[in-house]
Parts: structure tokens; C-alpha cells; sequence
């Protein structure tokens, strides 16, 4: 019997990546032999980060836990064919309330319908990180509030002057 190489692919809108995103990030990896973290791009939504900062920050995470499982890439269709096309049997989504689970149930079902080969696995938060979401950090920087106890410190400036000049321009 052949062994598979177990792969798994992690897509987050990481509007910015936050610690939370990256712990799930490198829990998962050490359980897979292969992890593709993907800045997931919908068409529909308005991000302040485009999929090259997002990619430049989520790489920076993976480079922090030194992991070299991790490919980090942007991807704007629909995240079960990406699988697909890297040959991933799973899908990982982070859960960090009630909230998050429902929206998962629903998007694991519709990705189901379109492949039940692929699995979607779900992990959650650890309860430090429950409370941070993109959304929350966005807010306070462009408050001007100290984000780096949720974004690793060395995003935290870079994150904070990016939402400060486009705080600035709406002005």
C-alpha cells in the first residue's frame, strides 16, 4: 500500500492575517504534510490589503514559526477547485464563535455539493485568540490604536500606516 501525501488548504480573506489566523496556520501544518495558506480574493468584497501585502504578511508568519510545509498564495475562484487542483483531500476553517460555525456549516455544504471528495475540517481558535477578527484590528488602527498584540509586531506599523492614509483620504 501506497502512503497519500496528506494536503490541506487553509484560505482566509486576511484582511489583514492576525495571530489567530496564523496559530490555526501552523497547528494545522504540523498535522499535514502539505499546507497551502491561500488569501482567498472575492470579487464581491472591498479590501484594504491587496493579494500582494496579504501574501507579504501571511509568508511573514510562516517565516516566524520557520514551517516548511507552508505555500502562501492568493487565489480569487472558488477555493474547492483550487484544492482540487493542488490535489488537497481537505479543507481547513477556522471556528472561533457560533457565528464563525454557521457560516462554515453553510460553505462546507455548498462546497459538498460540488466535490464530497474533499473534506472540510474545522479547528478552533484557542480562546486568547476568539476575540480577533481582521475587522476589530482595522478598526483600531485607523483609530490609531496599538494593534500588536493581535498582528505580529512587525505588521503592526505596516498595517497601521496603510489604514491611517486611507483614513485620511476619506477625510
Amino acid at each position: 500500500m501506497t502512503s497519500m501525501t496528506k494536503k490541506i488548504v487553509y484560505a482566509i480573506s486576511a484582511n489583514p492575517p492576525t495571530w489567530g489566523h496564523a496559530d490555526i496556520m501552523m497547528r494545522a501544518a504540523s498535522k499535514f504534510d502539505e499546507l497551502y495558506w491561500v488569501a482567498a480574493i472575492n470579487s464581491n468584497k472591498v479590501y484594504e490589503f491587496n493579494s500582494d501585502e496579504k501574501v507579504e504578511m501571511m509568508q511573514k508568519y510562516v517565516d516566524y514559526y520557520k514551517i516548511k510545509n507552508v505555500k502562501v498564495m492568493s487565489h480569487s475562484g472558488t477555493i474547492i477547485r483550487l484544492a482540487e487542483d493542488l490535489g488537497a483531500h481537505f479543507l481547513l476553517r477556522g471556528l472561533r464563535n457560533t457565528t464563525d460555525f454557521q457560516k462554515e456549516l453553510e460553505l462546507a455544504s455548498g462546497n459538498r455539493g460540488i466535490n464530497k471528495n474533499i473534506e472540510t475540517i474545522c479547528m478552533f481558535s484557542k480562546p486568547h485568540f476568539a476575540t480577533i477578527s481582521s475587522s476589530l484590528v482595522r478598526e483600531l488602527a485607523s483609530l490609531g490604536e496599538r494593534i500588536d498584540q493581535y498582528v505580529m509586531p512587525s505588521l503592526a506599523d505596516q498595517i497601521t500606516q496603510k489604514l491611517k492614509h486611507i483614513s485620511d483620504r476619506k477625510d
